[in-house]
């Protein structure tokens, strides 16, 4: 059986270290997600598969970014730790609290990616309203890049063995040290890897030169996402307990999303054929 408990002196979180400042793996696996997704979109505009040019697709990953994160924050915020908030606001923007009579760095709790998500497509809607562009070309020409970048997103949570799944005695099941109850778990990280990034990146990169419709394959993105993770989340631990006794906010979210996603998949095959 393996176990987690010996990976530590295998798998360090930390690549490199000088004095204070570190390196750490899940920093290097978001720098290459974000590289592999400049590379396959670049690719697709070589051949020509796209109207847009890489100059507005350059451009606009700076809002993209930038909205990411703030959706990533605030969605934190609000779809999981929003007790906490409201009587920390301040902890939404500073790593730090007040106790004891002194100021404390606690570092911030996290980032969401369902708020990601609404950041970044707030931001390219309003980059695209600014410079004229069509947003679904340009939805369509990201969406099937973007899943193998949670592949290595994943495997950097892995390596730091965080957002591990639920308890388990399957062969493959891990102990995580920041689990404090030292129970053997799901390497759920690796699963999403597999799932939300390796398998969803294979059908939508083989059916984006067939996906005709502006727009369809953003909504095929979006169904396909939140179709993998909500059962995925059957087997990760829950961040804030179950809703309606067996489902989690996760799960909730990427309901919304197949049902958002199945929704605009038949408005825009509908608007498409009226044409």
């Amino acid at each position: 059986m393996s176990s987690w408990q010996y990976l530590p002196y295998s798998i360090d979180p930390i690549l490199l270290k000088w004095g204070s400042l570190q390196v750490r793996y899940y920093g290097l696996m978001y720098i290459v997600a974000f590289a592999l997704t400049y590379f396959l979109v670049s690719y697709r505009l070589r051949r020509q598969e796209s109207e847009l040019t890489l100059e507005t697709f350059e451009e606009s990953i700076i809002w993209a970014i930038l909205g990411l994160l703030i959706g990533a924050r605030l969605g934190d915020v609000l779809f999981y730790n929003l007790d906490y908030f409201l009587t920390r606001p301040w902890n939404i923007l500073l790593p730090i609290d007040f106790y004891d009579g002194s100021i404390h760095f606690v570092g911030f709790s996290g980032m969401s990616y369902h708020g990601g998500l609404i950041g970044a497509l707030v931001a390219a809607l309003i980059f695209c309203r600014l410079h004229k562009v069509d947003l679904w070309r340009l939805l369509d020409l990201v969406s099937p890049a973007i899943p193998l970048g949670y592949t290595f997103g994943r495997i950097g949570n892995f390596i730091n063995g965080e957002l591990f799944g639920r308890a388990t005695n399957v062969a493959w099941g891990m102990y995580f040290p920041l689990d404090n109850t030292h129970t053997l778990r799901h390497p759920s990280q690796l699963y999403e890897a597999l799932g939300e990034g390796l398998l969803l990146f294979t059908v939508l990169w083989l059916l984006r030169s067939r996906i005709k419709t502006p727009g369809a394959m953003f909504a095929l993105y979006i169904i396909g996402y939140g179709t993998v993770r909500f059962f995925i989340e059957f087997l990760r631990e829950p961040e804030t307990g179950f809703i309606y006794g067996f489902l989690t906010m996760g799960q909730l979210l990427c309901l919304a999303m197949v049902t958002g996603g199945s929704a605009l998949y038949a408005y825009l095959k509908m608007r498409n054929t009226q044409r």
